[in-house]
């Protein structure tokens, strides 16, 4: 038992947690971020790629973490964009025959720290309560961690964008229509089934509008992303100059995005959504959709001009959806590609697809 690095996470009002080192050692002995908690079963590898975690320390609900290994086909972005992980049993073996790795491993060659052994379920319920907050972690006294949570911004106030956005423009998928995606950290999983109906050029997210129009393209998407939409960029001035003139649709953070640009307002959550067992109520069909979510950030009820309301949360009334009136335009909050996550709101693609053919702006 020499190898085990015994740490302690501590979160800035001082609760403590002890625990052993799993995965990279913290750069400079200490990791910091704020701590969400999130309550995927599975889909583990697709949460810790996912780069709207980007400044934040996942702990999963779910006990036991890694026991069908890692594969690269599950990847979402190029590499993890979060702080650390929080698990209460990290598997020490693996049994896939998809695996070709293990979770560990994959941590360490990312440079992921992380903290196995914790009380999860106290963690999450003290989460629940207090709200989500910095957290810190490593060997250093609890003195020590406690001051690092304390100077760590978490997510409030930040451009996240900018740190996952890809640095050139690159083109996926071969359907026949055109789409421009706006990549404020968009995930694998999404472009390809944005791939299934249209030819996708991803596009750095301080693109122009005037760039975005010279492309042609039959419709816009507006991407997921971590941080405070409020500090996303020019998106929220130059998306204006999109609406009317092309179909767009946004997920997660685009939706808070296209709110903003329409006038809205948006807050931050006591603890947020990660999960992917949320359910949604369509105001239009009266159908509940158990949906994946990702998000900190939330949309304001009746905040955002000249919409229909489509989508709400049933577990605490949060907005997830919206249709533009008069415009070609609607978003969500939840993730319809759900990786991880169910596949009842997959028909939203072809939603956009349908939105794009009845309202060509390409027509010769």
């Amino acid at each position: 038992m020499s190898d085990v690095r015994e740490y302690r996470l501590v979160l800035t009002d001082g609760e403590v947690f002890e625990g052993e080192g799993i995965g990279a050692d913290p750069t400079g002995g200490i990791a910091a971020g704020e701590v969400v908690f999130n309550t995927v079963l599975t889909g583990y590898q697709e949460v810790i790629t996912d780069p709207s975690y980007a400044a934040q320390m996942i702990t999963f609900t779910y006990p036991h973490i890694g026991n069908y290994g890692v594969t690269t086909a599950d990847d979402e972005a190029r590499r993890p964009f979060c702080r650390g992980v929080v698990v209460r049993a990290l598997a020490r073996r693996h049994s896939n025959w998809r695996s070709n790795g293990d979770l560990d491993s994959f941590l360490r060659h990312h440079g992921v720290p992380g903290i196995g052994g914790v009380d999860t379920r106290r963690l999450t319920r003290h989460l629940r309560d207090s709200g989500a907050m910095v957290g810190a972690f490593g060997t250093a006294d609890e003195m020590t961690l406690l001051a690092a949570a304390n100077v760590d911004p978490g997510t409030t106030g930040l451009d996240l964008v900018d740190l996952v956005t890809t640095r050139e423009p690159y083109t996926v998928g071969s359907g026949t229509r055109r789409v421009v995606a706006f990549d404020f950290g968009v995930k694998a999983t999404m472009l390809r089934h944005l791939g299934k109906i249209a030819t996708v050029t991803v596009v750095p997210a301080r693109t122009t509008a005037a760039e975005v129009l010279a492309l042609e393209p039959d419709g816009v998407f507006l991407s997921n992303g971590p941080g405070d939409p409020e500090e996303a960029g020019t998106i929220v001035t130059e998306l204006p100059r999109l609406l009317g003139e092309v179909p767009i649709f946004g997920i997660c953070l685009g939706h808070q995005i296209l709110s903003l640009a329409m006038g809205g307002h948006t807050f931050k959550m006591k603890f947020g959504h990660h999960g992917g067992n949320v359910p949604v109520y369509d105001n239009r069909t009266g159908r509940v959709e158990i949906t994946s979510q990702n998000h900190n950030f939330a949309v304001e009820v009746g905040s955002v001009p000249g919409v229909t309301e489509t989508h709400v949360c049933l577990n605490d009334g949060v907005l997830e959806g919206m249709v533009a009136d008069g415009i070609a335009a609607f978003s969500v909050q939840y993730h319809p590609e759900a990786g991880p996550g169910p596949h009842d709101s997959r028909y939203l693609f072809d939603e956009f697809a349908s939105l794009m053919d009845s309202h060509p702006v390409n027509a010769p």
